[in-house]
């Protein structure tokens, strides 16, 4: 499990404001359930989605993230990575293709959230983007509620990764307006990944 704690440039958990809100986020706990629980509601409740705020910023590193208060799903997704190794939680980095018809019609992105190594259950996937009229995810393990329900032509990555995908560091760090994101969301090649496809609402758990 140790590459799904280990620190890097992105998931920078050394900052003292993330260690600082890891030890708030983590006082009086007894479990790691009840840790991630706290990490993963401040993320999603805390941080906006760019997307839902139209800010005009684009964050990708976790201090930045946690900063500026702003962030995509795959930027939110490495805050709630950060808060969660600083306290010694192993965690990844999952992915969906979905369509981004909200944004731009006829056109599939990337959608990133995260997998927790829980003592009790094994991986869970949990998705803190920010919930909305529409959109209501939860942390209840052993039951999954993410963002999204999965429809046709959209499917989950199954891989569970212990660095953020390079497109998607790559898009977080060139564009960096709303409307430049809108416009250049990262996404994998259709033919490549098309192997990768598995049913619309399980991934594979790796322990």
């Amino acid at each position: 499990m140790t590459t799904f704690l280990k620190e890097t440039e992105i998931i920078d958990y050394s900052n003292q404001e993330i260690q600082k809100l890891a030890k708030t986020l983590s006082a009086n706990c007894k479990t790691d359930k009840e840790i991630a629980k706290n990490c993963f509601e401040y993320v999603r409740d805390n941080i906006n989605h760019s997307g839902d705020y139209k800010d005009n910023i684009t964050t990708c590193k976790a201090s930045k993230v946690l900063r500026y208060k702003t962030g995509w799903c795959y930027a939110k997704s490495h805050l709630l990575a950060a808060l969660l190794r600083a306290n010694h939680i192993p965690t990844g980095f999952c992915y969906q293709r979905l369509s981004c018809s909200e944004y731009k019609k006829d056109i599939y992105c990337l959608h990133g959230l995260n997998a927790i190594y829980l003592k009790d259950f094994g991986w869970y996937r949990v998705d803190a983007r920010g919930n909305k009229k529409g959109v209501d995810a939860k942390f209840n393990p052993p039951v999954e509620r993410l963002a999204f329900e999965l429809e046709k032509g959209e499917f989950n990555l199954p891989e569970i990764y212990a660095e953020p995908l390079k497109v998607v560091i790559e898009a977080l760090e060139k564009f960096k307006t709303y409307d430049e994101m809108i416009n250049n969301f990262p996404n994998i090649d259709l033919l490549k990944n098309i192997n990768h496809r598995i049913n619309t609402h399980t991934i594979t758990k790796r322990e």
